[in-house]
This record gives C-alpha cells, structure tokens and sequence, in this order.
C-alpha cells in the first residue's frame, strides 16, 4: 500500500509493505490503548478520541517522523492509518500545530 503525506504541498508518498499491516497489530494496538486513555489535541483534551481524530494524531507523528528523518517511524505510522482506516490514500498535514486542520482524503 501507498500512503500519501502532503507537507506544505510536497507529496511524499510512504510504501507500507502489506505484511506490515498484520504483524505490527500488537503496536497498533497499543497505540490505540493509550488514545483510550484521552488525548491532548491541539489545546483541546479529547477524553475518546474517534478513528478520524487518532488518524490525525498519527499524522502529526509522520510529520515529525519526516522532519527528523525517521524513515522507520514514518512507515509504521502510515501502516497504523492503512490498518485502520484503509480508505485514507492520502493525508495532507497542517503544518501549524493545528492537528484538527490535517485532511484525511479518501480514494479509489
């Protein structure tokens, strides 16, 4: 799968071998258990986050993943979306610390 991150209007497409998707689901996982938890969003505490809200939050982690280079980081974030939102093809990040601004576009 290809999961596309567009940062101030440059694409960067970031390839999630499908395996990827089944083996890393104990991580997925744990991330979503800490979401259970609530999450600060922005300014805003969200005590459940929805799917939509998680995605942009780990968008937000690709973002950084990219800025420092962490290729490996980048990637699992991106599978954690194509795991559980595989009709998200492409995600355009606010750059402005506004989590709840970043696009989630689905395809075909």
């Amino acid at each position: 799968m290809i999961l596309t991150i567009v940062i101030d209007e440059k694409s960067i497409p970031i390839k999630v071998p499908e395996p990827l998707l089944t083996s890393a689901d104990e991580f997925f996982q744990k991330i979503d258990r800490d979401m259970d938890k609530g999450w600060q969003i922005s300014r805003d505490w969200i005590d459940n986050p929805t799917l939509e809200q998680r995605c942009k939050v780990v968008a937000d982690k690709i973002l950084g993943a990219i800025e420092t280079e962490n290729e490996k980081l980048a990637t699992m974030m991106a599978a954690y979306i194509c795991s559980r939102a595989p009709n998200i093809k492409t995600v355009i990040v606010d750059t402005q610390g506004e989590i709840l601004e970043t696009e989630l576009l689905t395809g075909s």
